[in-house]
């Protein structure tokens, strides 16, 4: 095995060095979106308990589900990706609802779009309409980038297992929802 030159190494050092600035500026980029005081849920923190209307007006805590894994996944009618997993979201909530884990699609957008879009493309699972304003539902639950599709799972407890910024597919899915010793 030949030897790095002095030169070499100084590239390779330089090179290191750019990565890791590059790495953490891009980490400070996503954080200054972050409002001052407000507290975004990383993987192992306990959710916050916000609260959410359904369709109806109705208001939901976060801490309703309880007891449940909970699947929260972010979408918008206008996201293209988004309406792609939704039918392996309705398939997965059919699959293991009834082994203590539920599905909840949070609609990041006005809720005048919403209910005439689940009009044209019911599911099965309930719908949430997330706040828009900052901060919004999917930053308080680690969409630092606030891109959609965004999921998040949630324990039994309400702690953060796992995000995914895009859509799920359906082995992430299994992952996720199967019950424990089971996967």
């Amino acid at each position: 095995m030949a030897m790095l030159s002095r030169a070499n190494w100084t590239i390779l050092a330089v090179a290191v060095l750019v990565a890791g600035v590059g790495g953490w500026l891009q980490h400070q980029s996503r954080l200054a979106k972050v409002p001052v005081g407000v507290h975004v849920a990383n993987v192992g923190d306990l959710r916050p308990d916000l609260a959410l209307l359904d369709l109806d007006g109705k208001e939901h805590r976060l801490s309703e589900y309880r007891s449940r894994r909970v699947l929260l996944n972010f979408w918008a009618s206008w996201c293209g990706p988004c309406l792609d997993e939704m039918p392996a979201l309705a398939r997965a909530q059919a699959k293991f609802g009834e082994k203590d884990v539920i599905v909840v699609g949070v609609a990041m957008e006005d809720p005048g779009h919403v209910r005439p879009f689940l009009t044209s493309h019911p599911v099965s699972y309930p719908i949430l309409i997330g706040r828009l304003d900052s901060p919004s539902t999917s930053l308080r639950l680690g969409d630092t980038s606030e891109v959609l599709p965004y999921s998040v799972l949630l324990d039994a407890e309400g702690r953060v297992l796992a995000t995914r910024r895009g859509a799920l597919d359906a082995a992430t899915l299994e992952q996720w929802l199967a019950p424990p010793g089971s996967r």
